[in-house]
Order: C-alpha cells, then sequence, then structure tokens
C-alpha cells in the first residue's frame, strides 16, 4: 500500500477514468493456484507480462516482449510455525506474561484500530453498518462492540486511510478482533494491564484458528477474529481455561460456514454478525448452555473442533472459492 500512498486527489480522478476507458480482459485459468494472479499489458508493440501466486508478494513469472525475464517454481513463502499454539497454553502465557513486554504491539493496536472505528462511526463509510446498528438497535454493550467493529471496516473498506494494526494478514481481522475486546475494557472502566492480557488471548486464539484455515479461503477470516474476540471478552471478564474454550466451540458452531467473496462494504456486515455470534457463544456458557460432541462439526474438546473447522475451511471450501471468483466475474 505504500506504493500508492502519497497517490493525490487529482491522480485519483486519472485512475477512475483510465479503468473506466482502458479496455481490460478478465478471465479465470482452469488450474490457478488458490491465489494466483496474472496480468499482460499492451503498449504499442510492447507487451509485459507478470504472475504473482501462492502469496501476495510471491512474483512466480515476469515476461517482456516474450522473453523470460525471471520464471521459478511457486512455492509459497515460509511462514512461521503456529503448530504449538492450543488455547489453554494461549491462557497460560496471557495470564503470566509481562505486560510491558506486549505494551508497544497491543498499544499501537488499541490506538490504531479504534481510531479507525470511530472514524468510521464520524464519516459516511460504505454501507455504514456501525451507524446503523447503533441507531436501530439499543446502544448496550454488546450492540457498542459490534457497531465500533463493523465501523472500522466501513472505513477501512471505503476509501479510509488510516492505518490498522493487522491479525493474520488482514486489516479487518485485526479490528475484529481487538476493537470489541476494548469497548468491553472501557464500557466496564477494568484496568489497563487486564485489557492487555485480554487482547493477548483474542489475538493468538485468531492465529491459532487462521494458521489451520490458511492464509487464503472461501472462509471468511472474520468469522475466527469474531471468535477470537469472545474469547477476549470472556477472559477480560475473568472467565478461565475451561470458559475460554466453550465459548470458541459454541461461536464456531454458530457462524462457520460465511463465504470470503472479496474485500468489500459488506465485509463490515460479516463482522458485526460474527461478534454477534462470538458473544452469543459467551453468553450460552454463562447460562450453563453449550453445543455438544456430535453436533454438526463440533468434536470432544476445542482443539478437534478447531481442526474441523481447518478442514471445513483448508480443504473443503477449494471448490467454493472457485465458484465464488467466477460468480464475480459473471463466468459459467
Amino acid at each position: 500500500m505504500q506504493v500508492i500512498s502519497d497517490v493525490n486527489e487529482r491522480e485519483y480522478a486519472s485512475i477512475k477514468r483510465f479503468s473506466d476507458e482502458f479496455p481490460a480482459e478478465i478471465s479465470v485459468p482452469s488450474e490457478a493456484e488458490i491465489f494466483d494472479i496474472s496480468v499482460r499489458l499492451y503498449r504499442g508493440g510492447d507487451t509485459a507480462y507478470v504472475r504473482i501466486a501462492g502469496d501476495h508478494t510471491n512474483i512466480v513469472k515476469i515476461e517482456r516482449n516474450g522473453r523470460v525475464l525471471l520464471q521459478k517454481p511457486i512455492i509459497s513463502a515460509e511462514k512461521s510455525d503456529r503448530t504449538v499454539l492450543n488455547v489453554e497454553d494461549i491462557i497460560a502465557f496471557a495470564d503470566t506474561v509481562n505486560v510491558d513486554d506486549v505494551r508497544d504491539v497491543i498499544g499501537r493496536q488499541i490506538e490504531y484500530n479504534m481510531a479507525i472505528a470511530e472514524e468510521g462511526l464520524r464519516g459516511d463509510y460504505g454501507a455504514n453498518i456501525g451507524k446503523t446498528l447503533l441507531r436501530s438497535y439499543q446502544p448496550d454493550i454488546k450492540t457498542t462492540a459490534k457497531a465500533y467493529a463493523a465501523a472500522g471496516s466501513d472505513a477501512r473498506m471505503n476509501g479510509c486511510e488510516l492505518p490498522v494494526v493487522i491479525n493474520s494478514g488482514s486489516g479487518n481481522q485485526g479490528i475484529t478482533c481487538s476493537v470489541p475486546v476494548v469497548v468491553y475494557a472501557r464500557r466496564l472502566g477494568l484496568p489497563e494491564d487486564r485489557l492487555y492480557r485480554a487482547l493477548c488471548v483474542s489475538n493468538l486464539v485468531t492465529v491459532h484458528l487462521k494458521f489451520g484455515i490458511g492464509t487464503l479461503s472461501a472462509y471468511c477470516g472474520v468469522v475466527s477474529a469474531g471468535a477470537g474476540a469472545a474469547c477476549g471478552i470472556t477472559y477480560l471478564l475473568g472467565g478461565n481455561y475451561c470458559d475460554v474454550a466453550h465459548t470458541l466451540t459454541n461461536a464456531l458452531a454458530i457462524d462457520s460456514g460465511i463465504i470470503c467473496d472479496g474485500a468489500k462494504a459488506s465485509c463490515a456486515a460479516k463482522i458485526a454478525t460474527a461478534v454477534e455470534s462470538g458473544l452469543l457463544g459467551m453468553c450460552m456458557y454463562e447460562k450453563g448452555n453449550e453445543f455438544f460432541a456430535g453436533d454438526g462439526i463440533v468434536k470432544k474438546g476445542v482443539e478437534e473442533t478447531i481442526r474441523s473447522v481447518s478442514r471445513l475451511a483448508h480443504d473443503g471450501m477449494r471448490e467454493t472459492d472457485k465458484e465464488i471468483i467466477k460468480i464475480m466475474l459473471d463466468v459459467k
């Protein structure tokens, strides 16, 4: 994004005019990777071709006028090994971490992500999901938490240039797993150190969920982040490992299956839905209710349920991803 950070208003108008007039053709290759973008440009007698596959910055082929300048195998960039994560150890970490060791990164997340949430509620962005929630329902703490998270996405998906601290490579997931936790802490007047520990839970649970799903999937990433936020709020309110594990299982049983169809205004509504499902999962367990092994994809134990969701999202939704792209491009 830094490449285009200096584009000014006059240039925006030129870009809009260019995109309207440029004779672009879009097609879907039959043997494409999950993430696979190829661009071929023409000017006079010259042509240029670039292919990115596997990861957002992984250039695997460059051609100029038919001559190959770069070609390499499609191998995803090496990621940090997160297989060591589990919910029990995440809670233990949150209980024992020296808050000063995480204060910079968590503090930045609070500052940046709350700033864009507040901007989303001030401005006129996209479908204004955050504003709609506050105007349509009694603005209790749950509605406010959903509204602030949705408003951050309203702004981010619709032109606001404020920075966001991400989670699992996604700004929307960074907003979703953090903003509701901050709203709860501030509304209830809870100590700052408790908030920082709770955000360790929400962030790490989200990372744990996303690792098995993969960076890119037809499974909407904010489902994981909404569940992570609910886990953070459960911890914030004094919940232990058992409380967090049951909240997470309940949340995943409710809304797993929301599709990802690109970054756009409706992401804010999906964020509100994901936070709502997470909070419902939390309230269920508070009232002595829960989903049990055998209830659909729910398995015995939170880690087995997480593996079920990973399998659903990583393997089961591969064909869904292809069909979504075809639908978006009106390809039969």
